[in-house]
């Protein structure tokens, strides 16, 4: 019965914060934002404008969220910025571009959970395994 408690993993939030942010920040990175960046200019005649302040800026913020700030938390540099950025750009896309649907494959779930995550981020910080954690932050 030991063995169903665990002992033998380390119990450590400074290390689960750096597993979370390496797995959602680089899956983030290079499932999303890699492929924004690298189909840009077929993706503006595409993209939708919910914001309304049109195609192409509404790309270039959701690129910036998707990649840049998703390379920040996976590094640990600027997490709770980063974390706020992914969270607002994830939030739109729940809440508007998907519409809170979460009952089909493929319909908003995945917005929501990386909603989540970057909540978790915003709130806890990137954790002692950072470059934040190394100036103190």
């Amino acid at each position: 019965m030991k063995f169903f408690q665990l002992k033998f993993i380390p119990q450590s939030t400074d290390f689960g914060l750096l597993f979370l942010r390496l797995v959602a920040g680089l899956t983030m990175l290079l499932n999303h934002g890699l492929i924004k960046v690298m189909s840009f200019s077929d993706m503006t005649e595409k993209f939708p404008d919910i914001i309304g302040i049109g195609r192409v800026p509404g790309l270039i913020l959701i690129i910036f969220a998707e990649f840049v700030c998703a390379g920040l938390i996976a590094l640990g540099w600027f997490t709770r910025f980063a974390a706020l950025v992914l969270a607002i750009g994830m939030g739109v896309a729940f809440f508007m571009a998907h519409g809170m649907k979460l009952a089909n494959p493929g319909s908003g779930e995945l917005a929501m959970i990386y909603l989540a995550i970057s909540l978790t981020l915003l709130f806890t910080g990137a954790g002692r395994f950072s470059i934040d954690g190394k100036k103190g932050a």
